[in-house]
């Protein structure tokens, strides 16, 4: 160094200078990071916590009301039929929604575990369908809506239409589709499923006339553990789970969702499915019976 010039110093000295704000600029961003990933840290840590915390009560308050309703029609006089036909009734609602909300926690944790795999089957799409809105028909009679079911696929054997695609996962989708129409609609009101096919893709779509989902809300709502809440808090039961399950089954699956929406006019969920490639053999009657291949993971 002692046989520099000055100028030779003064630009050693520019460029060490230089160097050092460079780092200085590359830390302020590393500590932003920094910022920014404990900062989701602690509201990923506060939205599990409020999701535990509704999983409790989704689970301990079916199981509450079933025990009490089941002790209650031990003591119910024997020509008080209707009592008990109601209180059954109930029965089946709380163990429904139960049954419902474990499915989607269960597959929920299988989807973390990164432990999913499509279980494909040819599947009766049109029993398949029914099945799923025949078992929200309490809850749609409970709230009078009127679940309206649009078929529009014409070909196949006979009224049925067989389509490759996992039956169990795809019923979920549809399930939550529908549960999540029901939770945000007005009483009284309506809910249209339609299904059609365009070539090899299967399309479906859940509109309902509710309460409605605004632009910035439709940019989280796949997002898990997400709520949002739309004020009618006596209908809205539910952990944020069934739409970000939604959407990583039809990742799984190859499909796609989308969304139509504005608030106070109801929302509209389509989404399009992708026939699988897999050869199988056999048939799914009524979305209920599996065939796997031999390859398939059972999920």
């Amino acid at each position: 160094m002692s046989n520099l010039s000055d100028k030779q110093l003064l630009r050693e000295l520019r460029l060490r200078l230089e160097e050092r704000k460079k780092l200085d600029n590359e830390m302020k961003e590393l500590s932003k990071d920094f910022q920014s990933v404990t900062k989701k840290l602690k509201e990923s840590e506060a939205l599990k916590s409020h999701f535990i915390s509704n999983i409790s009560n989704e689970i301990v308050n079916p199981f509450t009301s079933i025990l009490g309703l089941s002790k209650a029609i031990l003591s119910v006089e024997k020509n008080d039929w209707k009592k008990v036909v109601s209180m059954v009734a109930l029965i089946h609602s709380e163990a429904f929604n139960l049954d419902f909300q474990l499915r989607n926690i269960f597959v929920a944790a299988k989807i973390e575990a990164g432990e999913i795999a499509p279980n494909i089957t040819k599947v009766n799409i049109r029993s398949l369908v029914q099945t799923v809105v025949d078992s929200f028909n309490i809850i749609s009679r409970k709230m009078g809506i009127d679940i309206k079911i649009e078929f529009n696929i014409e070909h196949g054997f006979g009224k049925n239409f067989y389509f490759k695609t996992d039956s169990e996962k795809l019923k979920l989708i549809l399930s939550n589709l529908l549960n999540n129409a029901l939770k945000y609609s007005y009483k009284d009101s309506q809910v249209i499923l339609k299904m059609w096919v365009d070539e090899d893709v299967l399309h479906a779509s859940v509109q309902d006339f509710g309460t409605g989902i605004s632009e910035k809300n439709q940019k989280i709502i796949f997002e898990r553990f997400k709520r949002l809440d739309s004020g009618i808090n006596s209908i809205n039961r539910g952990h944020g789970l069934g739409l970000s399950i939604t959407k990583a089954l039809l990742d799984v699956l190859g499909g796609d969702i989308d969304i139509k929406s504005q608030k106070g006019e109801g929302s509209t969920f389509s989404i399009a499915l992708p026939e699988a490639r897999n050869i199988v053999e056999g048939f799914s009657g009524d979305g209920n019976d599996v065939f796997f291949d031999d390859d398939d993971e059972i999920f």
